[in-house]
């Protein structure tokens, strides 16, 4: 797709996601649901957009009693993740043993410790995550590309990647697109899945409509709002922001300040099917 056929059709879709955005600002409980039991109904607490959300196709929204149903339910649904930089090898051995522990989706680490909890995983049927362009997301394609291969090489199955943050902002859609696109046929090519990470906290709405269109059109498993890193998290207006635009078709991960079940059930009840947490242990145990 040439750069301005892909600029005609991500306008197309942001054109046509703020039209249905606006459609359902109206009344105080904007999702229409008075689930009886659920202490997210009340308008505070309601994560909002929930018929939207349906329409769109999520399967993982039932004002959360499914999530209050069993602690598993809730581990099966996070990425245990670990990125700081002064993670040390006992450390990446405690969360790949509080991974086992728990059954959560996977282990979120830096590609460097990768062969360590690949080992530590074996048989476990928790996955290994890794990031390429992270934090920032601000190098070539090819490093990112390189950084992936060598990822999934080592036993990693799922792959978030950092977005090119400023090229959006720029309106270099193309650039987005072919690194995206990238990174996904390294990592489908070898069985893996890739997260396309959009930093939400350095975006307006209509470069969150953008970013999560062009994710989509570029072969994205998942949309994921944030790396942690940046001065903001995921928040659920975010969230069902982008699973208005992916629809039922991709994933949408929310990560960054996740750190309790309340939080963890607003942003399933908004569209999310992953999350992305260091506090996942305390989360579950809530659960």
């Amino acid at each position: 797709m040439d750069a301005p056929e892909l600029h005609t059709l991500v306008a197309e879709i942001v054109d046509r996601v703020l039209a249905s955005s606006k459609a359902h600002e109206a009344g105080p409980y904007p999702c229409g649901w008075e689930c009886a039991g659920c202490p997210d109904t009340a308008p505070e607490n309601c994560a909002g957009q929930a018929e939207t959300v349906i329409a769109a196709g999520a399967d993982r929204l039932s004002c959360c009693t499914r999530l209050a149903r069993s602690a598993p339910g809730v581990a099966g649904l996070i990425d245990h993740t670990l990125l700081r930089p002064e993670a040390t090898h006992g450390d990446i051995l405690r969360v790949c043993r509080e991974a086992r522990e728990h059954g959560f989706a996977s282990v979120c680490i830096n590609p460097y410790w990768v062969p360590l909890a690949a080992a530590e995983l074996a048989g476990s049927g928790v996955k290994v995550c890794s990031v390429a362009g992270f934090p920032l997301g601000a190098v070539p394609a090819g490093i990112k590309c390189a950084e992936a291969a060598g990822a999934v090489r080592n036993g990693a199955r799922e792959i978030d990647m950092v977005i090119n943050v400023g090229a959006l902002r720029s309106g270099s859609y193309d650039v987005v697109d072919r690194e995206i696109r990238a990174v996904a046929a390294v990592c489908h090519g070898a069985g893996a899945l890739v997260k396309t990470i959009l930093e939400t906290a350095l975006l307006d709405e209509n470069q969150k409509i953008v970013a999560s269109a062009i994710a989509r059109l570029a072969g994205a498993d998942y949309v994921k709002t944030s790396t942690g890193f940046a001065s903001a998290g995921a928040t659920v207006e975010d969230v069902a922001l982008l699973r208005r635009v992916v629809g039922p078709d991709a994933g949408v991960k929310a990560a960054g300040g996740i750190r309790t079940i309340q939080d963890l059930r607003r942003m399933v009840a908004a569209g999310a099917d992953r999350i992305g947490a260091s506090a996942s242990v305390r989360i579950v145990e809530a659960a």
